[in-house]
């Protein structure tokens, strides 16, 4: 289906290009003199390049790449927690994530499964008697714990980019971040260095 729509655009691109041409340029004429020979007039016309025709189908924007000079950011600690109330889909994704970050060299720390939470519902089976028959819903939601250590923010904005991307239906993610900051240069070196104490006890 898409070969024969490329085609299309081709062909109608090409039968304008030569409408243009024609309407552009005079038609060969031909004049014949008293003498028997003919007098003929040749066009030439240009050569155009298969590539122009694909201009505007083959055109695609190219990204650009900024570079700068600031430093990246230190990450210390990533939690990914993941929740959802069906158990073989939390399964199949933590695999998933978990070989995604070993392809990417990622340091996976822990891999984990919290306490799962149910949240029940008592109602009553008939609508104005028999209190004592009752119906009982719960619903169960798992969870799922990935945390990662020591990587930089490119790396983890990329990652955590991918495995959003592929998450599945009914599923739920929280990401935690824990950064590393240099220290204050207020608090660097002590305070009492601005402050000295008196060397004479006090009475």
């Amino acid at each position: 289906m898409a070969a024969s729509l490329v085609l299309k655009r081709q062909f109608f691109s090409l039968a304008r290009i030569f409408s243009e041409i024609s309407h552009s340029i005079p038609r060969g004429s031909s004049v014949c003199s008293s003498h028997g020979k003919c007098n003929t007039t040749r066009i030439n016309f240009p050569q155009i390049s298969c590539s122009s025709f694909h201009t505007a189908t083959m055109l695609s924007a190219t990204p650009e790449i900024t570079v700068t000079n600031e430093p990246d950011t230190l990450i210390q600690k990533v939690v990914i927690l993941v929740k959802g109330h069906d158990r073989a889909v939390l399964d199949s994704y933590e695999f998933f994530a978990t070989t995604a970050a070993k392809h990417l060299g990622l340091n996976i720390s822990q891999v984990s499964e919290p306490k799962k939470d149910i949240d029940r519902l008592t109602v009553l089976k008939s609508v104005h008697i028999f209190k004592i028959h009752r119906v009982q819903y719960e619903m169960r939601t798992h969870y799922r714990c990935i945390e990662l250590r020591h990587i930089t923010g490119c790396t983890a904005q990329v990652y955590l980019e991918y495995i959003q991307r592929n998450l599945p239906e009914g599923v739920a993610m929280a990401v935690t971040k824990t950064t590393m900051e240099k220290v204050p240069e207020h608090i660097q070196e002590p305070m009492w260095k601005d402050h000295p104490t008196e060397d004479n006890p006090s009475q």
